[in-house]
């Protein structure tokens, strides 16, 4: 494509050469994937600065280079001055790739606790309606049935222009995604073309980036100036800001609160959830394979954006029944007398969520395993402990991804807020030999949750990252524990 047109729209652009006839074969922010052609972007990170790579991507034969800073004279190539590369990163993305998002249905879901399980409750209800449906998130990402890994919850600009072309290539017809605080603030989604936003809620995460709560909301509220219809929970406080708030129209959708769409006669029983739904001065049961009131509000935020593209009763009865989530609230079959459920749970709000859900049907303890990630929010640690601390019966507190932080520190800063409740808990910072601790010490009808990673395969420490599935890992310590001692 013509540089000319590559920059067609984009403010604030200062062009230090004349020569914007040229051809540019394709763009890259990391200068190991220039070639000749290319157009190399450089972005600020929190770790590296793509400015320092000139060089490298002028070595492998760029073409052009965009940039935020002075970077001197840059020889054999067309240098592009911007103030913010991430957003015309951003604008050139989608010129380079036809404005794909305008040729399929889009919605974004962004909220604290329930982005994954409303993507999937949407996909589930759409595809029953006959849709073509492709998926972007934090499990991985979906065109139909072909899934491809994910990296982060929302892909950077680039690789999501490029992903919505091979959507509309493969003939999808509605796309719902994921959509982070971090991704809104960094302009990642910038130029998506979305026809519904959905709000779940906000609790605390994330504060290590966004340093505030203030903050946070109004990354989150971002989404709401660039859809065109918003799907709001009017049961959470910063939801009712946004109703109140918002430029786009709106539906809203809740349990306690007047909404547009709601939920009553909610039942919470170990096999899922069963409500009644009053959707268009109709009400109908609805089943959910996953136990807890937080289920409720997913499927009222999936049914609540669903509503906008002809969803029937029956599209969502059918759609909802049968949905399984990995790593959200999931059972592992064992074949013991107790059970073992694998939640992705890593914030205050989303461990209390599952807690209290656990809570209404347990007959039996509630064994907590989690611990914190590493290089993320420290504030949060302490608030996690003391949710434990009140709502399970026994705790193992152990590592999550510790990434640069030793794993033990990150304990001690949780056990601050456990020994506040006075609830009873043991550390044993290695994660196998904790989630196989609280197998071999588990009694008929106790409940174990291993919170924290959910469909995460891996384990990240400073320096390496290792395989681990806690599903696998339960499972593996049962075999062997029969095998051993005739468990």
């Amino acid at each position: 494509m013509l540089l000319e047109k590559l920059l067609d729209g984009l403010d604030e652009i200062r062009i230090d050469s004349p020569a914007t006839d040229i051809d540019i074969s394709h763009i890259a922010y990391d200068s190991r994937e220039v070639g000749p052609g290319g157009l190399f972007v450089c972005i600020k990170g929190y770790k590296l600065d793509g400015h320092d790579f000139i060089n490298d991507a002028l070595d492998r034969g760029a073409a052009a280079i965009l940039a935020q800073r002075e970077v001197g004279q840059v020889k054999d190539a067309v240098l592009i001055k911007h103030p913010n590369t991430r957003k015309a990163l951003a604008e050139i993305a989608v010129n380079f790739y036809g404005n794909p998002s305008q040729k399929f249905k889009l919605i974004g879901v962004t909220g604290t606790k329930g982005k994954t399980t409303t993507t999937f409750m949407a996909k589930s209800m759409l595809e029953r309606r006959g849709y073509k449906v492709g998926l972007i998130g934090t499990i991985a990402n979906y065109i139909g049935d072909k899934v491809i890994p994910a990296d982060r919850t929302t892909p950077e600009s680039l690789d999501l222009q490029q992903m919505y072309s091979e959507m509309v290539e493969q003939k999808v017809d509605a796309v719902v995604m994921e959509i982070s605080s971090h991704s809104l603030e960094l302009f990642r989604v910038h130029g998506s073309d979305f026809d519904v936003g959905i709000f779940t809620n906000l609790s605390q995460d994330h504060l290590d980036f966004h340093l505030n709560f203030e903050n946070y909301f109004a990354a989150k509220a971002k989404l709401f100036a660039i859809c065109k219809r918003g799907a709001i929970n009017a049961d959470d406080q910063y939801g009712q800001r946004l109703l109140e708030n918002c430029s786009c129209e709106t539906d809203s959708f809740g349990v306690r609160n007047k909404a547009d769409i709601s939920a009553r006669d909610i039942q919470i029983k170990p096999e899922g959830t069963t409500f009644n739904l009053v959707f268009d001065s109709q009400s109908i049961e609805v089943n959910i394979p996953i136990p807890g009131k937080f289920s409720v509000y997913n499927a009222l935020a999936a049914i609540t954006a669903c509503k906008n593209f002809n969803i029937t009763p029956e599209d969502i009865v059918e759609g909802l029944k049968g949905l399984k989530v990995p790593g959200r609230a999931e059972t592992i079959d064992t074949g013991m007398n107790f059970t073992i459920m694998v939640d992705y749970a890593h914030s205050p709000g989303s461990l209390e969520n599952i807690l209290e859900a656990v809570r209404t049907y347990a007959s039996g303890r509630i064994v907590a395993v989690f611990g914190c990630g590493g290089d993320r929010d420290r504030t949060k640690r302490p608030i996690m402990g003391e949710i434990a601390g009140k709502l399970a019966h026994f705790t193992i507190l152990t590592a999550d991804n510790p990434r640069s932080e030793e794993p033990d520190s990150i304990i001690t800063e949780i056990e601050e807020g456990i020994k506040r409740t006075g609830g009873e808990y043991i550390i044993i910072s290695d994660r196998r030999l904790a989630i196989e601790f609280a197998i071999k010490n588990a009694k008929e009808n106790d409940i174990i949750l291993i919170a924290g990673k959910g469909h995460e395969t891996y384990q990240v420490y400073k320096d390496k990252t290792i395989h681990f599935d806690d599903r696998e890992v339960a499972l593996e310590v049962i075999e062997r524990l029969k095998r051993e001692d005739g468990f």
